[in-house]
């Protein structure tokens, strides 16, 4: 596609395009540093550089090899031009400040995205900023749908608690459906099911927690039947009292160590001992941790620190796994509210079918386009 260009200070008009539907990003030869861009898939009668300047556009020709004219290409010094190697189109949202990227990828059981891509994506200072990105994927087995997610620092974890309410609202606009509805979900961790309700909370059955210690996985010792609660567990010089759970992923909960009966979560410097928990030996798949201050039999405080994510707002399957904890130390009831950074989740352990119920907000931020 050639184009013609009028303004002042272009000598040679002439340019010519070898790329159809490209992005390209030019600065003018004897210009200043303002810089357009020019969609050549479309083309418009006028673009305003600022307020002083204005470039007229005109489509005259056929698709030609790009010249040398008054805009030159990235290797001259006053100029330069950068094409697009790949787009990818993401909606942001958060499940009480646990954030996520939200990728449409209903065309492919493949990620869109590679991990080190993901990595960059997650990045707060050069990236979108998120603590995962979630890929909303074809159903397998019947189901509705499949998620696959990876952690910010491009690992790929079993599940999110948080992260599934954000799915299960995300595929919901992606249809235009409104009003109360549910999803079957394919996880790495088994079946899922949100179910969206008139409020906007979503509610998942999050299934059966696991308890055997082999299962979880820990090397740390289970009572006669598997499970891991109140166990002693070193520390930075500490013995911690932890209770292991796997909600799909492996959770260490611990409400003391041996130096206070009463952890106070606020004070805890969770960038130092965060990292400790997550590589511990006793945890061949790494884990999450969950540090909890019991307020009552139906309130817990916690902060967490996620395996491949590290300080998080939130976790949902970290609330789920602290309350089915707490039960079985004998310090809460089975239905709590419980208190993370980024806001509160309802989770109840139900004794009827064993299944752990969470309800919380999963919102929309923002939509966008990232360069990958």
């Amino acid at each position: 596609m050639s184009m013609s260009i009028s303004h002042s200070v272009v000598r040679r008009p002439s340019i010519s395009l070898s790329a159809l539907n490209s992005r390209h990003t030019w600065r003018l030869a004897e210009g200043d540093a303002e810089r357009l861009t020019l969609n050549t898939g479309v083309a418009p009668p006028s673009i305003i550089i600022s307020s002083r300047r204005k470039i007229r556009l005109n489509v005259v020709a056929a698709v030609d090899n790009l010249k040398s004219a008054a805009l030159s290409p990235m290797d001259s010094q006053n100029s330069d031009i950068k094409v697009k190697k790949g787009v990818l189109n993401f909606v942001k949202y958060n499940g009480i400040g646990n954030d996520f990227i939200m990728v449409d990828n209903r065309d492919s059981l493949e990620p869109k995205v590679s991990p080190e891509q993901a990595v960059k994506l997650c990045n707060r200072n050069f990236g979108v900023g998120a603590d995962g990105v979630i890929f909303a994927m074809p159903g397998v087995n019947g189901l509705d749908y499949s998620m696959r997610i990876f952690n910010s620092d491009g690992s790929e974890p079993e599940m999110c608690g948080n992260g599934i309410r954000c799915m299960a609202q995300f595929v919901a606009e992606l249809e235009n459906s409104h009003g109360p509805r549910s999803y079957t979900i394919h996880t790495r961790a088994g079946q899922i099911v949100p179910e969206i309700q008139s409020d906007g909370k979503v509610i998942v059955d999050m299934g059966q927690p696991i308890l055997n210690a082999a299962d979880i996985p820990t090397k740390l010792p289970g009572r006669k039947d598997g499970a891991v609660v109140k166990s002693e567990l070193s520390v930075n010089g500490k013995t911690w009292i932890v209770t292991c759970v796997s909600m799909g992923n492996p959770h260490c909960v611990t409400f003391c160590h041996n130096d206070c009966e009463v952890l106070d979560v606020n004070s805890l410097d969770l960038e130092h001992v965060g990292p400790l928990f997550e590589h511990h030996e006793m945890f061949p798949a790494r884990t999450n941790t969950e540090f909890v201050q019991v307020l009552s039999s139906a309130h817990l405080r916690m902060r967490v620190w996620e395996r491949g994510a590290g300080a998080t707002l939130a976790c949902g399957t970290g609330a789920c796994a602290l309350v089915v904890a707490a039960v079985l130390e004998g310090r809460s009831e089975r239905k709590c509210l419980v208190d993370l950074p980024g806001g509160q989740l309802e989770i109840e352990w139900n004794e009827k079918d064993n299944h752990v119920y969470m309800a919380g907000t999963a919102e929309k931020v923002f939509s966008g386009s990232a360069l990958l």
